[in-house]
């Protein structure tokens, strides 16, 4: 990064830690229904491979400036509540996912072009995996 991330503000940081946390939660809940609902190894394993993909360093400084108690929309609205099917729960979760990719890779773009172009590149196979569960 030109600016090392020890050396961003916490805001920043904090931005940077929920981003990652939601992009491999949201990966693992698709990666387990592949794996396990539909014995799907291909997918399974991208995904796994996605989610080891999505890291950044060091973890330690983006744990401390973690601030759950003030967080002002920790709390679950009513249509994160519930889920049709598992395949709406897949979408719900690539989208999260999706989502979280494109809020690291523009903001990494401040920092380090490497980086944000990693995030970039998850955000795109997760829109092709998305395309083959729907089709």
């Amino acid at each position: 990064m030109s600016e090392p991330l020890e050396e961003l503000q916490t805001p920043l940081l904090r931005l940077l830690d929920a981003n990652l946390n939601r992009l491999r939660e949201g990966v693992r809940v698709v990666e387990d229904i592949r794996r396990y609902c539909f014995d799907d190894k291909n997918i399974a394993k991208t995904l796994k491979g996605l989610r080891h993909k999505a890291r950044l360093e060091p973890y330690q400084t983006l744990l401390h400036s973690r601030d759950i108690e003030n967080d002002v929309l920790k709390f679950t609205i009513k249509s994160e509540s519930s889920r049709e099917n598992l395949i709406s729960v897949q979408i719900a979760n690539l989208k999260r996912a999706q989502e979280s990719a494109r809020v690291l890779e523009e903001t990494l773009k401040l920092y380090d072009i490497k980086e944000a172009q990693i995030f970039k590149e998850i955000r795109y196979s997760l829109y092709a995996i998305e395309k083959k569960i729907c089709l």
